[in-house]
């Protein structure tokens, strides 16, 4: 039985115990790692909890009750990837439901929607959510899931989630939302009124680029049943040495997000300075659209800063990303190292020419995941690569 230390316990101390307790037959203080695909029953149907790793597994429990203790849930269910754990949410609904999702979000998301439940009958429409308005005239009669994704994936906008949540429930919508860029460290969507928070822990959650994953948090227990059934039913969990990976990597979110944002907040100051950078996206700057709702849903501003190029010259950003030593060219984000991506070439490929122009998604974008490593040396290496382009 895991240590239940919830009424008492901060974040860091959430962190580092929830969800665990030392191995009852060696003392070992780190979960075990139950690699096994079956456990043997003490007679027909009468078993310790575990009947077979697909549909439940120790280290797996460990990680799924330490992630909702943190997300402050009821119920963590976690998958093989964040997408994994996205299309068992779409799989509760049915043909002719409508999802309403925000129109600056991860392209991955979009082909899963267009490319995979379109043909099964679903609908989906996309509005700005920063837009209040917007959204209530959006929501139809068979809308039945809102996807927000704040801050968003490239550009960093900022949706009021309370605000959106209120809409949304107001006729009878559930709420989702896409807490990998924030975390649950600087945002807890439940607690603002979302219905769902979905991760891929692959990001800040795995923290070290060794492990992809995925979660959904909920206290709705129709949802959480429908989810566990699609877990066991599809069969997209992950793999026990995987959740050892996040639940180790847990126990350090909190540390590792506050350097991550104090870095951040540095090299935003330094790319809106610089000559040669056009437009910053950090909800963290005073005069981004997004800071005033940041400031009030979040304990930070995020780890995350997208940029493009005065000149906005696609050839001029790749040379740019090219001439990094430190801050690494490379997909994914939220790891304890510096990486950097071009999403119109790369996250966002998918993407028609003139879809990813309507998003705000330009030539020379530049998306920066900052990692731990030392503010000055990050900031040199931005410097030297943009003395290049």
């Amino acid at each position: 039985m895991a240590k239940d230390i919830r009424p008492s316990g901060g974040f860091g101390t959430l962190a580092v115990h929830a969800g665990q307790t030392p191995d009852p037959v060696t003392g070992a203080i780190m979960t075990p790692v139950y690699q096994t695909s079956t456990f043997v029953q003490e007679a027909p149907a009468a078993h310790r909890g575990y009947e077979y790793a697909r549909v439940s597994n120790p280290t797996r429990t460990a990680l799924e009750e330490n992630l909702a203790a943190l997300e402050g849930a009821s119920h963590g269910i976690c998958f093989a990837s964040g997408m994994a754990a996205l299309d068992a949410m779409l799989k509760r609904l049915r043909p002719g439901d409508h999802v309403l999702g925000m129109a600056d979000i991860y392209a991955g998301t979009i082909r899963l929607f267009r490319e995979v439940f379109e043909p099964y009958g679903l609908t989906f429409g996309f509005v700005d959510m920063t837009d209040l308005e917007a959204v209530e005239a959006a929501v139809r009669p068979e809308t039945k899931l809102l996807w927000i994704e704040t801050p968003t994936n490239p550009l960093l906008r900022v949706v009021d989630i309370a605000a959106v949540s209120e809409i949304a429930h107001a006729s009878g919508v559930a709420v989702a939302v896409d807490n990998t860029f924030a975390s649950p460290f600087l945002q807890q969507p439940l607690a603002l009124g979302a219905d769902l928070s979905l991760h891929s822990t692959t990001k800040y959650f795995g923290g070290h680029s060794d492990v992809v994953g995925g979660a959904v948090l909920t206290n709705d227990d129709a949802w959480a049943e429908s989810l566990r059934f699609q877990a066991k039913a599809s069969g997209a969990v992950p793999a026990p040495l995987d959740c050892f990976l996040a639940l180790r990597s847990a126990k350090t979110l909190h540390l590792r997000m506050e350097r991550h944002c104090r870095n951040a907040r540095a090299i935003a100051a330094f790319l809106r300075e610089h000559p040669k950078v056009g437009p910053v996206y950090y909800p963290g700057l005073p005069d981004d659209p997004g800071y005033e709702t940041a400031r009030k849903q979040m304990r930070d501003f995020g780890g995350m800063v997208s940029f493009s190029l005065k000149n906005d010259r696609m050839e001029h950003a790749v040379r740019a990303m090219t001439n990094l030593r430190i801050v690494s060219l490379a997909e994914s984000l939220g790891g304890v190292e510096s990486l950097i991506e071009h999403p119109a070439t790369m996250t966002h490929a998918f993407l028609s020419r003139e879809e990813r122009e309507d998003a705000g998604i330009t030539d020379s974008l530049m998306r920066l995941s900052v990692g731990v490593e030392d503010e000055a040396d990050l900031i040199h290496d931005l410097e030297t690569a943009l003395a290049a382009a």
